[in-house]
């Protein structure tokens, strides 16, 4: 079994048992405390706002209906299936479009960019959600994606973020009700160098814009009821002119 195989399947069994209930997904914190704290990042490095924007990992569509409201097409894409049964249910508006995507295979990478033409991107802990040998394919994928004129907003957890979810897990109690099932399916997230993120990006063809620190804020909470927040780093990428 492939390595995209592998986490497809971990995908899909963790969409199908996982609740349509507002934030009850361990990552599915509300705008307020994500996407609406990064589009504000995001704007002012825009060459296209009217481009159409893709929501890379939409997940259950939490960040894509928020997007819809602020750009003129979005479309929210998930490599699985569940995923984006979760999406579609929940925007009952009809605000975004969503489909099934694997963004590290190229030649699906490519059909979508062959519809949409070049995008605007946005994509929030991903890429160490990806095995490694599938994270500089994704990398590729966003600058095919974005093409000349697109820009992708990204944030991945730092590399002390794992001191954070270890701590979690193995605590006395068992770990936080809503980061056991992301255990339990076997998509812990996985490491990624702090260095290793413009890497990626610089490989795929693309060059950071900006970027920096802030936190990636979970819809958890720990027991005295302190909202979870991994150390994050964040960045602005896109072709350069």
């Amino acid at each position: 079994m492939s390595a995209t195989s592998r986490y497809r399947q971990a995908w899909e069994g963790f969409w199908s048992e996982a609740s349509e209930e507002p934030g009850s997904v361990f990552w599915d914190a509300g705008p307020e405390v994500t996407a609406g704290l990064h589009l504000p990042l995001l704007r002012p490095h825009l060459a296209d706002p009217a481009l159409p924007l893709v929501d890379l990992g939409c997940g259950n569509g939490t960040q894509t209906r928020f997007l819809a409201e602020r750009f003129g097409r979005v479309v929210g894409v998930d490599i699985a299936a569940a995923a984006v049964g979760h999406a579609r249910h929940g925007d009952r508006a009809g605000r975004a479009a969503y489909r099934v995507l694997d963004a590290a295979d190229k030649s699906e990478v490519e059909t979508l960019h062959a519809e949409l033409g070049d995008v605007n991107a946005y994509m929030r802990g991903v890429l160490h959600q990806c095995d490694p040998d599938d994270r500089q394919a994704l990398a590729d994928g966003i600058a095919t994606l974005v093409g000349t004129r697109g820009r992708v907003f990204l944030v991945e957890p730092s590399e002390s973020a794992r001191l954070v979810l270890g701590g979690l897990a193995r605590d006395p109690a068992g770990p936080p009700p809503k980061l056991a099932p992301v255990l339990r399916h076997g998509i812990a997230p996985g490491e990624v160098a702090d260095a290793a993120v413009p890497q990626y990006l610089g490989s795929a063809g693309l060059t950071v814009l900006a970027g920096g620190e802030m936190p990636l804020v979970t819809a958890e909470f720990t027991s005295d009821g302190t909202r979870i927040e991994l150390p994050s780093q964040w960045f602005v990428a896109g072709r350069a002119h």
